[in-house]
């Protein structure tokens, strides 16, 4: 047995439980292995019934002083009472509805009881502990991310019996002169004590040890990744262009954008591709820095591609790089699978004839029928939505054509750096002059009803809006879901206006017909859920209401109400919640103080932590089994030194000895393509 092994071959698992496990993501036994803790509990700190505090979390060692007796007190509920006794003091122990509890727990044998201390003043209680004899009881546990059929006792149990199968055969994965180098444990020991530490400062070696290992393989990932693009490009801009493309616009580009342009076009002008992010707030003006370098490939004998996640944001950068070059020479497709097959038969003819400067577009752009005749410079809006893999199937249309990645999701600078390993980094920290300030307020449901009253105030001036809503019809929940409150909306509060429906679980082509309709005026008030967090840009939309604001994250409702405030009337943004824990009402007050969207990132990666800010698999990284790449930094910082290192000595991994971290890379690249 080793650690490719099928789960289900291991010791009291089988069949059926390895189906349980496989929900886990667990499916080999090195996955069990690598199946770390979400928590402790401490039961190594044993306290005598004295030393309790009513209402904390306490673990005693005592003898049952009777066999606990059952009470039936209604239909299918029963109680069993009994006692624990330390020597010196009783405390009462009550238990519901767990017959096998209850009738494990023998009179005068010993265990521990980790749990709530109840009671009061002069007699404690324990209502429902967890508990173990008391022989090898009292120590640290690990409690595992369960479901109710896999409990975190069957995992613990699963656990140990791999690592005792095991323990004799687990090859070391570092190199022995970074382990001396950095004082990091062998592997043996860290996933022992990952699993079952012995004591907390072997668990903080343990955890030491595989963070650096975690983020030391993601780091040689992603240096490899930038360096198979270091191959020979023919796309080498001979002359900057920027100036004269500067002069075709009505504005003053910012010192950001200036910035931003002046360092992709360095890259071009190098033999090997450009591959780089740039990164800005919402309305930033990443489009026109977009445009700049699409000005300079045309204008050096090059196509340009600029490929969106949807249709109304392809249409979207269209009518915007259209309208930066209806002065020029520069000719302009549209390619979506909504246009009809003649269109796109000829945009296709002209594409491959180089008679098109720039195709814009969404996936169907990267499909295998469409030819560029010379694509030198490539574009990917909202790199999140992209994963690695089609971000390489677009630069597989030309031959090494530069790469620009646009994304509207702030991330704090040294963040953004240490992951986009694959990728240089432009940061557009200036908004352009004239963008509205939004006003954003904080309300409780007592004032749903005022709220709705200022948006209809808008919609009677012509102006229009928006109403977010976080779940949509079928979601177990009694929040709102965006269908009942559209159908509530439209037959009552607002059934003089025109209102839409925008959610997730439409089809692509019935959502861009909503959003075409909001777009034009037609819907003067627009019901939606995220889907509409990206790019939309419709100038005369200035209000929104956000409902149960506490359940977005800071960064997601920072581009939701980036969607108002695009033109030039005054924008409103409500965020409506009766939340009353602290942490959401800080998120909320926050929305209020702020509109910088690095300083909201920031913020959101300190209060949320960065499992949940870069969620469901944001920017095409994998997700990390134990570092935290907020509180991590430091050893970040060293893991990425000492993969350049070590890809300066062997920089394809090709060494006996770096054997294992080129199989650990192809696993990572595995998940960046999920």
């Amino acid at each position: 047995m080793d650690i490719s092994t099928d789960i289900r071959y291991l010791k009291g698992v089988g069949e059926k439980r390895a189906e349980l496990f496989s929900k886990l993501g667990i499916n080999s036994v090195g996955d069990l292995l690598d199946f770390y803790p979400r928590m402790y509990e401490d039961w190594s700190k044993v306290k005598k019934i004295s030393e309790t505090v009513v209402g904390e979390t306490a673990c005693i060692r005592g003898f049952i002083t009777h066999t606990p007796y059952g009470a039936n007190i209604r239909k299918g509920l029963t109680i069993y009472k009994s006692g624990i006794s330390d020597g010196e003091e009783v405390m009462d122990l009550t238990i519901f509805n767990n017959k096998y509890a209850a009738e494990s727990l023998k009179e005068g044998e010993e265990y521990v009881f980790f749990g709530k201390v109840g009671g009061n003043l002069y007699k404690r209680e324990m209502t429902n502990p967890a508990f173990a004899s008391a022989e090898g009881g009292d120590r640290i546990r690990p409690i595992y991310s369960s479901t109710q059929a896999l409990s975190t006792k069957i995992i613990e149990k699963t656990v140990r019996t791999a690592i005792d199968a095991l323990k004799d055969s687990i090859e070391e994965t570092l190199p022995d002169n970074l382990r001396q180098k950095y004082n990091l444990s062998s592997l043996v020991f860290a996933l022992e004590n990952v699993h079952f530490p012995q004591s907390e400062k072997n668990l903080e070696v343990a955890r030491r040890r595989l963070i650096f290992e975690e983020l030391f393989v993601l780091q040689l990932g992603l240096l490899l990744l930038r360096s198979r693009s270091k191959k020979q490009t023919g796309n080498i801009i001979k002359e900057d262009k920027t100036e004269e493309f500067c002069s075709l616009l009505p504005f003053s580009m910012t010192g950001a954008q200036r910035r931003a342009v002046g360092e992709a076009v360095e890259d071009m002008k190098k033999d090997v591709p450009m591959n780089r992010l740039v990164q800005g707030d919402v309305g930033s003006g990443k489009t026109a820095v977009a445009a700049a370098l699409i000005y300079n490939a045309a204008k050096n004998g090059f196509q340009s591609a600029l490929m969106a996640p949807t249709e109304i944001l392809a249409t979207q950068h269209f009518a915007t790089l259209s309208k930066f070059f209806e002065n020029t020479d520069i000719n302009v497709a549209l390619l979506t699978g909504s246009v009809r097959k003649k269109q796109k038969d000829e945009i296709k003819e002209k594409l491959k004839n180089g008679e098109i400067d720039l195709l814009v577009g969404t996936h169907a752009i990267i499909q295998e029928d469409v030819e560029f005749y010379n694509l030198g410079f490539a574009v990917t809006d909202e790199q999140h939505r992209f994963g690695v893999a089609q971000r390489g199937n677009l630069s597989k249309k030309g031959t090494e054509p530069h790469l620009l990645v646009m994304s509207a999701t702030p991330i704090p600078r040294t963040l953004a750096l240490m992951i986009y390993g694959d990728l240089d980094v432009s940061i557009l920290d200036e908004l352009p002059p004239g963008r509205q300030k939004i006003d954003t307020f904080f309300v409780d449901y007592g004032k749903h009803e005022r709220a709705m009253n200022y948006v209809k105030k808008h919609l009677d001036r012509g102006l229009q809006g928006y109403i977010v809503c976080p779940l949509v019809e079928g979601e177990e929940s009694e929040l709102t879901s965006a269908t009942q409150f559209y159908e509530n909306l439209k037959n009552n509060e607002f059934k003089d206006y025109t209102v839409g429906l925008l959610h997730g679980k439409m089809k692509p082509k019935e959502k861009d017909e909503v959003m075409k309709k909001f777009a034009e005026g037609d819907t003067q008030l627009l019901i939606a859920t995220t889907v509409i967090e990206v790019g939309v840009d419709v100038p005369n939309s200035v209000i929104m209401v956000i409902e149960n604001a506490e359940m977005f994250g800071l960064s997601q409702l920072h581009q939701l109400r980036g969607r108002v405030g695009r033109g030039k009337e005054k924008s409103t943004c409500i965020l409506v919640s009766d939340a009353q824990n602290e942490e959401a009402q800080t998120r909320l007050k926050v929305m209020c103080k702020t509109s910088d969207g690095f300083k909201i990132a920031d913020e959101d990666l300190r209060l949320r932590g960065p499992g949940d800010f870069f969620g469901s698999r944001q920017h095409g990284l994998p997700k990390m089994k134990i570092a935290n790449l907020l509180t991590d930094m430091k050893t970040l910082k060293e893991a990425q030194a000492e993969a350049k290192n070590i890809l300066r000595d062997d920089p394809k991994l090709r060494k006996k000895e770096n054997e294992y971290l080129r199989k650990a890379v192809i696993n990572l690249y595995e998940q960046m393509k999920e």
